[in-house]
């Protein structure tokens, strides 16, 4: 295996981890060739199982014959970097979580027409641009049932470093693609659910919702929630009773409680 010990800050190829922002790593080349940084031994597997293709490790030392060794046995021909501890959080700005950062490429990511091809239920993601309420919706969607993730443009990337470790890793078990225009999904089949608080709202746990076959539940931005053009257009909108004068939840917690309610009974 390639093993390149790092003793500078200044050593080639290392920009991936350094350098670059979370912006240029994605536009890298081309948008179609951008990286992408999974971090943790339990993350990168995930993703490697899923057939996301690597790039180079970037790893502590004693972790090479350690918590790394099962990434190095079965990708034996990619450059290993390690250096001392100190060294790499000197050159990543911060202490890398298990010791293990990968560089991966980024895959081609399919229209939505054909994740939503056999789908029941997708969530959109609406303007949510914290990464760690990405991260959470993401696992979510994952462990509840959800066939697929869209997300307008407005949107965080789901390849961002923090919501790939949020996720668990879940980024990369959910079809997920950019979506322009919501209503596409309604000629698609399926009818959009909408979370917002209105007075035509109706209760997540309404008989109705789960009658259809086919739902996108769409979630806004963690401020000012749904656009008022995104709600009139949805075929319902809903809302999770609340107690205690609590007007809303965070958006990551609301998506859950809807990926439960509104999942397809079987």
């Amino acid at each position: 295996m390639p093993i390149i010990h790092i003793t500078d800050l200044s050593h080639p190829h290392l920009e991936l981890y350094s350098t670059l922002t979370e912006a240029q790593l994605r536009n890298k080349l081309e948008p179609e060739k951008g990286i992408f940084i999974a971090e943790s031994p339990k993350v990168i597997n995930v993703a490697l199982t899923q057939g996301y293709q690597p790039i180079s490790l970037l790893c502590e030392e004693k972790h090479i014959m350690g918590d790394a060794a099962d990434i190095i046995k079965h990708h034996p021909d990619i450059p290993i970097y390690t250096g001392s501890r100190d060294l790499l959080a000197s050159l990543t700005g911060y202490t890398l979580t298990r010791g293990v950062l990968c560089a991966m490429h980024r895959p081609r990511l399919l229209s939505a027409e054909a994740i939503c091809k056999d789908a029941q239920r997708v969530v959109v993601i609406d303007g949510v641009v914290d990464t760690t309420n990405i991260g959470a919706i993401f696992r979510s969607a994952a462990a509840l049932g959800i066939d697929a993730v869209l997300l307008t443009k407005s949107s965080c990337d789901p390849l961002n470093r923090r919501a790939i470790r949020v996720s668990m890793g879940s980024v990369f078990l959910v079809p997920w693609t950019w979506i322009e225009d919501i209503s596409k999904l309604q000629t698609l089949g399926f009818k959009t659910v909408a979370m917002a608080l209105t007075n035509t709202s109706i209760a997540i746990d309404d008989p109705k919702l789960n009658k259809e076959e086919k739902l996108a539940i769409i979630m806004g931005t963690e401020g000012d929630g749904l656009s008022a053009e995104t709600i009139a257009k949805a075929d319902y909108t809903t809302i999770i009773p609340m107690h205690h004068e609590v007007d809303s939840l965070n958006v990551a917690a609301a998506a859950a409680v809807a990926f439960w309610q509104l999942r397809v009974k079987k």
